[in-house]
């Protein structure tokens, strides 16, 4: 894509990019269709095969607690208790992935819908049956989802923007790039989480002076 267009580094089990959730969606209503977002899966804890602590418990509480100051969403640690819970992020990476290729609109929109539905509804989507109902909800059929989601392809295609996210030296999540400029160069808009009144604002000087 060479038009103006910014690229979301996230990840569905990433709290803090749950909270950067209502920036994209202002970005999105101040923008529109004007300045598409390209969603890559930055890769927060991909293949974890160890159960939870009580201790880890703990500590991802109370970063989320964080994210609730910041952010003002709510949060449900409910999802964290059953015994035997591994906080492996790449599920639900794999199934963003798999609607991205339907369209980036709805990847975005299901990424959202993930992070609601862990972080406020406490629903497992480390399970691909929550994933494939969730994804029903956007019109996909859950057996053509699940096909994909499981296929080797799939798997492959996560772990490429696992590697993009590295190539590109991003370190955490959210991060938000803008780019081509008139010398094809992108640039960094927010490392982290930051309100959306600010990344609005550094959007419309960088299309104004890309415009100029």
């Amino acid at each position: 894509m060479d038009t103006p267009h910014l690229i979301y580094f996230s990840d569905p089990m990433c709290s803090w990019c749950y909270g950067f959730s209502p920036v994209i969606e202002d970005i999105r209503r101040a923008f529109g269709r004007a300045l598409p977002i390209r969603v890559v899966m930055g890769g927060l804890r991909p293949g974890t095969a160890t159960p939870m602590t009580d201790a880890a418990r703990r500590d991802v509480a109370g970063h989320w607690s964080h994210v609730h100051d910041a952010s003002g969403l709510p949060f449900d640690a409910a999802v964290l208790e059953p015994a035997g819970f591994i906080y492996d992020t790449d599920p639900a990476a794999r199934a963003v992935v798999v609607v991205r290729r339907d369209d980036q609109e709805k990847a975005l929109a299901y990424l959202a819908r993930l992070q609601r539905a862990f972080y406020a509804q406490a629903r497992d989507i480390t399970s691909g049956e929550v994933l494939a109902d969730l994804a029903a909800e956007l019109g996909f059929k859950r057996d053509g989802f699940l096909e994909q989601w499981g296929a080797e392809d799939a798997k492959q295609e996560t772990w490429a923007d696992y590697a993009v996210s590295q190539r590109a030296g991003v370190t955490g999540f959210p991060t938000l790039v803008a780019g081509p400029n008139a010398d094809g160069a992108y640039g960094v808009v927010t490392r982290g989480y930051a309100p959306g009144e600010q990344v609005v604002g550094v959007l419309k000087d960088w299309i104004a002076r890309i415009a100029a």
